[in-house]
């Protein structure tokens, strides 16, 4: 029993994707004046893999960050028992030592639910009369548009046959999401400190699935001017390599329909030579930088726990670790998920291929090391 003396309340589902029908249960419980805390379980199983529990979560988040979402682990199957389904909530509360008052839902099987783990049922909407939407017509009008043939060649899906029912019907930052893991040719890049393993493993990756990968223009660029570059020269890299993305993304699409596209570094990473050469970036680096998070589908961090290479052009290993945390901050402040790859060669390519599977890395996290004064 829960020594908190909040009302709580709680509302399970697997928003997949979430519409209107489910953000007017949301806020019909926030607007509750009896209700203290909101809880919201999301979750499926088997679960969908172009939008994950955890994406789906992070839709609720970010729409309402006034409630608490979690992802349980290990959920039932989704046809299990309605005792199963109900046990695996009440047992989940109990780990967490949270007491729930009141239970809101917009199914029939609300009222046994909410009897189940003691609480009060409060049915919003039950007919469907102000929302009368589902799930399931909804990935009907997303799998439509995924179809079509102009979204599997350009990516665009403006001019879509289901785009009008779906934008009526789902939030405009679900949309975009949405669409943006439709697109045919996952967009995967690496990113991490100088002599970390990142061409390497790109072109890499594009042999094993027989793609094609983008490589590092801002490199070429920089040897080409002998290394004295202004803030101009930085924004033409992010946009040529940009275009160079663009160009193979198309060419895959035309040539292979879906496959993946690998990535070395984008305009994050001249953003930050931008300001570590020259102290500074203009407005359009910036504009390039922030639509990263949105632009590709995996990020991925190479380790620096392999040998440092001295090229005539990189500085040394105790400035590459000291690079390697300001990148993994700058992801972190800019909320952008990512994966961290380890070891050797191989090693590294196994844990990428575990991702792109929708498979959790086995590798555990390293420990923060100090790296000493500078010298």
């Amino acid at each position: 029993m829960s020594n908190d003396p909040r009302i709580t309340g709680l509302i399970v589902g697997k928003f997949a994707p979430l519409h209107k029908g489910h953000q007017y249960l949301i806020e019909t419980a926030l607007a509750d004046p009896t209700l203290d805390r909101l809880l919201v379980l999301v979750y499926a199983n088997p679960d969908f893999p172009w939008m994950s529990s955890q994406r789906r979560a992070g839709w609720i988040r970010a729409l309402y960050p006034q409630a608490e979402v979690y992802v349980p682990e290990n959920p039932p199957p989704d046809d299990a028992d309605d005792h199963t389904q109900r046990e695996f909530v009440k047992e989940w509360l109990a780990q967490h030592k949270l007491e729930v008052r009141k239970v809101y839902t917009s199914e029939g099987y609300g009222p046994g639910f909410a009897q189940h783990i003691g609480a009060e049922h409060v049915s919003v909407d039950l007919q469907r009369e102000r929302f009368p939407i589902s799930g399931t017509q909804v990935r009907t009008w997303v799998k439509e548009i995924a179809e079509s043939i102009e979204v599997k060649v350009t990516g665009t899906w403006e001019n879509s046959h289901s785009q009008a029912r779906l934008t009526q019907w789902v939030h405009p930052q679900v949309v975009r999401d949405l669409l943006h893991w439709l697109d045919p040719v996952k967009k995967v890049v690496f990113l991490g400190a100088e002599s970390t393993g990142k061409t390497t493993l790109t072109q890499r990756m594009a042999q094993e699935f027989g793609s094609l990968f983008v490589h590092e223009y801002g490199r070429e660029y920089y040897e080409r001017k002998g290394g004295k570059l202004v803030l101009e020269d930085y924004v033409q890299i992010a946009c040529q390599h940009l275009e160079l993305e663009n160009r193979a993304r198309l060419e895959l699409a035309h040539t292979k329909g879906s496959s993946y596209l690998f990535v070395d570094t984008n305009a994050l990473t001249t953003l930050f030579f931008s300001y570590y050469y020259n102290q500074g970036g203009l407005p359009r680096l910036h504009q390039l930088a922030n639509a990263c998070k949105e632009r590709y589908h995996y990020f991925f961090v190479c380790d620096d726990d392999i040998p440092f290479e001295q090229d005539g052009w990189r500085d040394n290993a105790v400035w590459r670790g000291r690079m390697q945390g300001l990148i993994l901050h700058d992801l972190d402040c800019r909320g952008i998920e990512y994966s961290v790859v380890r070891g050797s060669l191989e090693e590294r390519v196994e844990q990428v291929k575990r991702v792109l599977a929708g498979l959790p890395l086995d590798t555990p996290p390293s420990s923060p090391r100090h790296l000493g004064p500078r010298p």
